[in-house]
């Protein structure tokens, strides 16, 4: 049976009613908590860092999927799997040595993925497919919510899964940016996995119905 998994981004919740939210989530059929980490230097937007994480890993009760999007992600990551950290996906644009990075993480005893910008070609992969654990394709220019979906994403997905198979590789492809109701199914249908979803379900009149729903 194929893999449909959804991330709600913790990016678009509440920060007034954090741990609400986050209750919200844990009795929804969400599967992953996706956690954006921006710095303002790697991205044009800083969100927010330990003290929210630690928030997280007191109160959620799923997956911690932490997005960095941040240079120098090698001198923070054992700090995130300290604070919970299920998966940390760092991004091929901000790592100068993306093999140890990945090998780092994974022996730590966490998932490891790998990002790639809009404009970053897949085949920059082939060298690191069959080692990590996820790839995610960005589907807006990072840094901010509610941005429109870029729709060479699907053909970005097409080139990903190609590069999985014909490597062997187990690594699930995730989806992040301008996800919604409209393009939920298409994206699944085209090979993803795991979709990140911030202002669709957060925004929505009922969040948990809406995760149940891009889930179909």
């Amino acid at each position: 049976m194929k893999t449909k998994l959804i991330a709600p981004s913790l990016l678009a919740a509440d920060f007034g009613n954090l741990q609400k939210d986050i209750e919200m989530l844990n009795n929804s059929q969400a599967d992953w908590l996706h956690i954006d980490i921006m710095d303002g230097r790697f991205v044009p937007n800083i969100s927010f860092g330990f003290p929210v994480m630690k928030t997280v890993q007191q109160n959620s009760k799923k997956f911690l999927d932490v997005h960095l999007m941040i240079v120098e992600p090698d001198n923070y990551v054992d700090e995130f799997i300290a604070y919970g950290a299920d998966l940390i996906s760092v991004h091929y644009e901000a790592c100068a040595h993306l093999h140890r990075t990945i090998h780092h993480i994974q022996s730590k005893g966490i998932k490891a993925g790998v990002v790639l910008n809009p404009s970053t070609p897949v085949f920059l992969l082939e060298d690191i497919i069959s080692d990590v654990d996820l790839v995610l394709l960005m589907s807006v220019n990072p840094g901010f919510g509610g941005q429109k979906f870029i729709d060479n994403t699907y053909k970005k997905i097409a080139q990903t899964k190609d590069l999985i198979m014909s490597n062997n590789s187990t690594a699930l492809i995730q989806i992040d940016g301008g996800v919604n109701l409209d393009n939920a199914s298409k994206l699944f249908d085209a090979g993803a996995d795991v979709l990140v979803a911030g202002n669709a379900v957060f925004a929505s009149e009922n969040p948990e119905k809406t995760i149940e729903l891009l889930k179909m």
